[in-house]
């Protein structure tokens, strides 16, 4: 038996695992969740993490990969929302582990995702996966993650991305007048794709239409926009991207609209992407949208403007669209990572 270690880092909360790998599979042994805060460091966590997981057999793990909240370069990451600074070579040191890694926490799923069971993907659209070819992760959640992942004779290598940080690029008259406006609410110079393709761009795109139809504040979501923007960055007292998302599904016109509008672009994107790639790999679809926005995502809103590219559109026609479900897949991506850096 094999035991790995797997550890999700985020600024609020920190998740670690420990996993037995098995012939083909990964078994979750333990799992404790921390409050990153109140630890000075990662290593003192994971120390008293192994110290507990010592009823799992009380061996040392064979390998460790943290998906850390921020770029790792050179096995160094600073992390975005935390002040931890983290080393390989010295979390290995400290922690008495013989192999570790550190891998940004999107680029991670790379590892994980052609390693999902049945009950941790969905299908949004069939196809021919080349499994030879690049495939392509997005998640759409606060931001955009982008990350590809490129087959070859050592397994899969991941590959980081900053796609997301492109220019948005209207398609339509309505298209260009959210963008006027997203520039001049959220005083910008430019603005990004993740403005509008993220969990946080359909909250936009519902204050905007908010704006336009009911500017006396008139609508049932008003109240719940105003509340979401005046909490800017911190804790949101409204979810207004799933009020939008719950307002649809209940047939209100204005969440309607809204949500197709950001389907639309989500799926423009996702097309521009995958032509750039060419990810015959497949496309996967993470983030905290994709399950709840399932049934959505199966629609023309989407999957028309994905394969809207003129004279590519038989590029795209053959490519397969997955939806990722679990929201654990961080954890199960690492320790995937964690099996395969034992060669």
């Amino acid at each position: 038996m094999t035991l790995l270690l797997a550890g999700d880092i985020g600024g609020t909360k920190t998740l670690l695992s420990l996993w037995r790998s098995g012939e083909d599979r990964l078994e979750l042994l333990l799992e404790e969740r921390f409050v990153s805060a109140t630890w000075e460091d990662l290593a003192p966590m994971v120390r008293h993490f192994l110290v507990t997981a010592g009823a799992a057999g009380g061996r040392t793990p064979a390998a460790a990969c943290f998906a850390v909240a921020g770029p790792v370069e050179g096995g160094r990451v600073k992390l975005t929302n935390l002040p931890w600074q983290l080393e390989t070579a010295s979390l290995a040191d400290r922690c008495g582990l013989p192999l570790v890694e550190l891998v940004n926490d999107f680029e991670v799923l790379i590892y994980g995702l052609p390693h999902l069971g049945a009950g941790q993907f969905a299908r949004i659209r069939d196809g021919e996966r080349d499994p030879l070819a690049p495939m392509l992760v997005l998640g759409a959640g606060t931001g955009l993650g982008v990350a590809l992942g490129l087959p070859t004779a050592a397994g899969l290598r991941a590959l980081p991305s900053e796609a997301a940080h492109g220019e948005y690029a209207p398609r339509c008259q309505q298209e260009w007048d959210l963008k006027q406006w997203l520039k001049a609410d959220l005083a910008l110079d430019r603005v990004s794709i993740e403005r509008v393709v993220s969990g946080t761009g359909l909250g936009h795109v519902a204050r905007w239409l908010l704006g336009c139809r009911h500017p006396d504040g008139d609508h049932p979501l008003s109240a719940r926009a105003q509340l979401w923007n005046d909490a800017g960055d911190g804790p949101a007292q409204a979810d207004l991207p799933a009020e939008v998302a719950r307002a649809a599904a209940a047939g209100d016109r204005l969440a309607v609209d809204a949500l197709d509008l950001w389907l639309g672009a989500y799926g423009s994107v996702c097309g521009d992407l995958a032509l750039a790639a060419l990810s015959r790999g497949g496309l996967w679809l993470a983030g905290g949208t994709a399950a709840k926005l399932l049934d959505s995502l199966r629609t023309p809103s989407f999957l028309e403007p994905f394969l809207n590219k003129g004279r590519l559109r038989s590029t795209l026609e053959p490519m397969p669209i997955t939806a990722v479900l679990d929201p654990g897949v961080g954890s199960f991506s690492a320790a995937c990572r964690a099996r395969m850096l034992l060669g």
